[in-house]
Protein backbone atom coordinates (compact mmCIF):
# COMPACT_ATOMS: atom_id res chain seq x y z
CA UNK A 1 0.00 0.00 0.00
CA UNK A 2 1.60 3.63 -0.90
CA UNK A 3 1.67 5.70 1.97
CA UNK A 4 -0.01 8.33 0.70
CA UNK A 5 -3.41 6.11 0.27
CA UNK A 6 -3.39 6.79 4.38
CA UNK A 7 -3.50 10.53 4.35
CA UNK A 8 -6.61 11.81 4.57
CA UNK A 9 -8.46 13.53 1.47
CA UNK A 10 -9.87 17.14 1.44
CA UNK A 11 -12.97 18.07 -0.91
CA UNK A 12 -11.40 20.13 -3.42
CA UNK A 13 -12.74 23.70 -2.98
CA UNK A 14 -15.30 25.35 -5.71
CA UNK A 15 -13.75 27.95 -8.13
CA UNK A 16 -14.18 31.50 -7.13
CA UNK A 17 -16.16 33.25 -9.30
CA UNK A 18 -13.94 35.54 -11.38
CA UNK A 19 -16.30 37.87 -12.73
CA UNK A 20 -17.30 39.53 -9.44
CA UNK A 21 -13.73 40.14 -8.97
CA UNK A 22 -12.46 43.51 -10.15
CA UNK A 23 -9.03 43.55 -11.24
CA UNK A 24 -6.85 44.31 -8.30
CA UNK A 25 -8.92 41.41 -6.38
CA UNK A 26 -7.84 39.38 -8.73
CA UNK A 27 -4.42 40.59 -8.40
CA UNK A 28 -4.26 40.09 -5.07
CA UNK A 29 -6.35 36.27 -5.47
CA UNK A 30 -3.01 35.49 -8.16
CA UNK A 31 -0.84 36.40 -5.48
CA UNK A 32 -2.80 34.24 -3.07
CA UNK A 33 -3.24 31.34 -5.46
CA UNK A 34 0.96 31.67 -6.30
CA UNK A 35 1.75 31.72 -2.41
CA UNK A 36 0.13 28.36 -2.10
CA UNK A 37 1.57 27.01 -5.13
CA UNK A 38 4.97 27.64 -3.91
CA UNK A 39 4.10 26.06 -0.45
CA UNK A 40 2.12 22.96 -1.83
CA UNK A 41 5.58 22.47 -4.19
CA UNK A 42 7.77 22.80 -0.23
CA UNK A 43 5.59 19.61 0.91
CA UNK A 44 6.21 17.86 -2.19
CA UNK A 45 9.69 18.35 -2.19
CA UNK A 46 9.76 17.49 1.60
CA UNK A 47 7.80 14.31 1.58
CA UNK A 48 9.90 13.45 -1.39
CA UNK A 49 13.08 14.03 0.65
CA UNK A 50 11.69 12.24 3.74
CA UNK A 51 10.54 9.30 1.74
CA UNK A 52 14.10 8.98 -0.75
CA UNK A 53 15.65 9.40 3.02
CA UNK A 54 13.72 6.10 4.53
CA UNK A 55 14.15 4.08 1.13
CA UNK A 56 17.76 4.75 1.05
CA UNK A 57 18.18 4.14 5.26
CA UNK A 58 15.80 0.39 4.77
CA UNK A 59 17.85 -0.36 1.71
CA UNK A 60 21.13 0.59 3.40
CA UNK A 61 20.47 -2.23 6.38
CA UNK A 62 19.24 -5.21 4.50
Amino acid sequence: MDPEELEPRKAIAKPVDLDNLGVEELRDYLADLEAEAERVRAKIASKTDYRGAAESFFKSSQ
